[in-house]
């Protein structure tokens, strides 16, 4: 009764906190592209304090109108949708509250709402926007006001007391700030965890016991830079740090579901091995960027598959074939390449801008429709390969073309029978036809391979929605980039769409965001926490960076080394700062338990690619076959986890089940980061799957094969699993189990362990 009545109140807390305000930047991003528009759009014509007559005395324009309610009481649970009269309305559950009254809300609002409720009715503290009306905007004022707008500095390396810790310049940003808090840095991890550590950052995979010895054993002093060279060289690289990229891609292989094309994607890995691909061969970052946004014209013959990173996204399908259906379908599709590009690339919320002027940042609503005109002045196609012969297309679609234009005579003929022959020459003339198609489709040869790429479409600008709407168009808004970052007249996009004047811009080597922004991912990946702990979110409502002086730095050093990623890994890796230890130390956690200043390393759970893959490589099942296809046997095959099929909404395939349950993000939306759960679910497949089974009988195999005796067994799984050897308590407690149960059993136990889900 005790747990059950402290678990009431924690949830009453965290709804209480979300309802005064307190929401987190996630759900203030969600409450601001999904709830405040429609409410804006639908609602406040009558429930708000614009409203001409209040109707019902209910008011939606701030939380407490919604949880006191109006004449019928309140108009939200918090936490339960299924008991808030204003789900009850828009679900038009009951006619006589069904709202708007005009037509039913589109199913996917409805869901947005449920899901809104369901997090406890965040809502945006009541703040004074950045920008409050167009005249009062001083962009030199507001670019100085916050300090992702502001220029990137050429921070000068502090000076340290402690001069035997640094390695590098990096270092001493570092301990510059231990210093000031009078915290001592960690002392430096062991060369197994180091090598463990880095074998999974670079490749996600567990390093060898060849590889172990061969580094434990090597005197020299470059010896972790020879290993970091060997990762970084390495095929398996590309795989790992293209599958972070995919994140912010939002990639899958299609079947998105209702209102979004439903289809497999068949061609959709073409991209995802593009992405591996051009970062194995260090293709430098603007270059990168700026295929996937603009390959076709600018690299139209190597880099026109990377587009696949605007065309893999959601195209939503109109609900009905209305007008407003089609707006609305419309208007959600360019709100998805906005968001992926605004968050993806500049950490910027911009799609928040949508119906309004953005209410925290220096965002007015006519910039993110200058984004979306060049969007909407592109389009999605299957194209033929580059080098495809131009007959091999040519015979395909003059074959294709016969099928189709028979099949449509055989359709006229069933539903308009000529009325001069007699029914017998009809039906043999139908049954010639018939057999003359099944020769058709014979000799079809088989489709070119094809890429989902897009393509320019026009040139021409869009206007405002006003409140999100494109139903209701207000002022023109010429495409160009953000005033925030281009100044009060940025120049206008002339050349077709403008994707390549838009990539040009974010690449820009002046831009504040983008530099910042993927070093700040990069360092996320290698320390387990951002410098800036939103990396999606630059803006007001995200974290100030714990150290700006040392991100601005690894931001130039980053443009300056010609924008490389390899480059980017050598400085963070080869610094003392990477290699310290993850142990505790009580006096530096009692002065920073957060770790905000880096006085050590932070112990990491292994995200599910390595961790599933990592238990294929320990037990000699992993196939490192590179690219390809996407597979639909992840729990029953043994390819990189990397090469599964994905579908958008997490609901079509076995695999989908799997990833979702050890927190593999949505394909729905860009991601900015892995969020790490433990729930029972997960210790119950490790100790009940087949797949675990399978495992552990591969790695008892293992040990049988290459070890003679108990006592031998066991030492080589520690070195196979843990790269040490066992400690004499768990040697006993080894020996004791495998004295009353079979090999198998030890092997599953070992590999569902914390120690081997954890790096240190």
């Amino acid at each position: 009764m005790t747990r059950l009545l402290a678990l009431t109140a924690f949830y009453f807390c965290f709804v209480f906190k979300a309802v005064a305000g307190d929401a987190t930047p996630q759900q203030v991003d969600f409450f601001e592209s999904k709830i405040r528009p429609v409410l804006v759009e639908h609602c406040y014509a009558c429930h708000s304090a614009q409203s001409k007559k209040l109707k019902a005395g209910l008011r939606l324009d701030h939380h407490e109108g919604l949880t006191q309610g109006g004449d019928s009481g309140p108009a939200v649970t918090p936490g339960s949708p299924e008991r808030s009269l204003l789900n009850k309305a828009i679900g038009y559950n009951d006619s006589s509250i069904a709202m708007p009254p005009k037509a039913k809300l589109n199913e996917r609002v409805i869901a947005d709402f449920e899901q809104w409720v369901k997090m406890g009715l965040p809502w945006p503290k009541q703040a004074e926007p950045l920008v409050v009306a167009k005249q009062e905007w001083n962009w030199p004022e507001l670019r100085q006001s916050h300090w992702s707008f502001r220029p990137m500095q050429h921070p000068a390396v502090p000076t340290v007391k402690n001069k035997a810790w640094p390695r590098s310049d990096m270092d001493r940003f570092i301990l510059a700030k231990l210093e000031q808090a009078g915290i001592e840095p960690s002392s430096a991890a062991d060369r197994q965890t180091l090598l463990r550590r880095a074998s999974y950052d670079l490749t996600g995979l567990p390093p060898t016991m060849e590889e172990s010895d061969a580094f434990v054993n090597d005197p020299s002093p470059d010896a972790f830079a020879n290993v970091v060279e060997r990762l970084l060289a390495s095929p398996r690289y590309g795989e790992r740090w293209g599958r972070y990229w995919l994140d912010v891609a939002r990639y899958s292989d299609g079947l998105g579901g209702f209102l979004d094309g439903s289809e497999l994607k068949g061609d959709a890995w073409r991209y995802r091995d593009w992405v591996v691909q051009a970062i194995n061969r260090d293709l430098p970052f603007d270059h990168f960027v700026k295929a996937q946004l603009a390959g076709d014209v600018l690299y139209p013959d190597d880099d026109a598959i990377a587009t696949g990173f605007l065309a893999l996204g959601p195209t939503y399908q109109s609900d009905g074939g209305t007008e407003e259906g089609k707006a609305i379908a419309q208007s959600e599709t360019l709100d998805d390449r906005v968001d992926t590009v605004a968050r993806g690339l500049l950490g910027l919320t911009i799609a928040c801008a949508r119906c309004h002027d953005h209410k925290f940042d220096p965002i007015p609503q006519q910039d993110y429709y200058s984004l979306a005109g060049v969007f909407h002045n592109t389009s999605n196609i299957d194209q033929a390969l580059p080098g495809t012969p131009k007959e091999v297309i040519d015979r395909y679609t003059a074959a294709n073309k016969a099928v189709t234009d028979l099949e449509k005579e055989l359709n006229l003929k069933k539903k308009k029978p000529g009325k001069s022959a007699k029914p017998n020459d009809e039906d043999a003339e139908i049954t010639q036809k018939k057999a003359q198609l099944v020769v058709l489709k014979k000799n079809v040869p088989e489709k070119y391979p094809t890429m989902h790429v897009v393509k320019e479409s026009g040139h021409a600008d869009m206007a405002v929605a006003l409140r999100g709407n494109l139903l209701k168009p207000g002022e023109i808004a010429p495409r160009r980039f953000l005033k925030i970052v281009a100044g009060q007249s940025p120049a206008p996009f002339r050349n077709g769409s403008g994707r390549v004047e838009l990539a040009e811009a974010i690449m820009h080597p002046e831009n504040p965001l983008t530099a910042r922004v993927m070093v700040n991912r990069v360092w996320m990946q290698h320390f387990g926490r951002a410098l800036v702990r939103t990396p999606d979110n630059f803006g007001k409502l995200g974290d100030k960076p714990t150290h700006p002086e040392l991100l601005d730095w690894l931001a130039r050093s980053f443009i300056d080394s010609g924008w490389s990623l390899k480059q980017l890994h050598r400085t963070i890796m080869l610094s003392a700062a990477y290699q310290m230890t993850s142990r505790i130390n009580v006096r530096s956690f009692a002065q920073d338990g957060d770790n905000r200043l880096i006085w050590r390393m932070e112990p990491r759970r292994l995200d599910v690619e390595a961790w599933r893959d990592g238990l294929l490589a320990v037990t000699k099942s992993l196939d490192e076959t590179v690219g390809g296809p996407a597979t639909q046997s992840l729990l029953d095959g043994n390819r990189r986890t990397l090469y599964s099929v994905i579908s958008r909404n997490g609901d079509k395939f076995q695999s989908d089940d799997f990833l979702r349950l050890f927190d593999f993000p949505s394909a729905r939306a860009t991601s900015a980061k892995r969020h790490t759960s433990i729930v029972p679910q997960q210790f119950l497949f490790m100790m009940n799957s087949s797949f675990m089974e399978k495992r552990a009988k591969a790695l008892a195999a293992r040990l049988n094969e290459e070890a003679q005796g108990s006592r031998s067994r066991i030492e080589l799984a520690y070195r196979l699993l843990f790269d040490r050897a066992p400690t004499s308590d768990e040697t006993r407690a080894a020996s004791a189990f495998l004295q009353q149960a079979p090999l198998e059993q030890y092997a599953q136990v070992l590999l569902s362990s914390n120690e081997f889900l954890f790096l240190r």
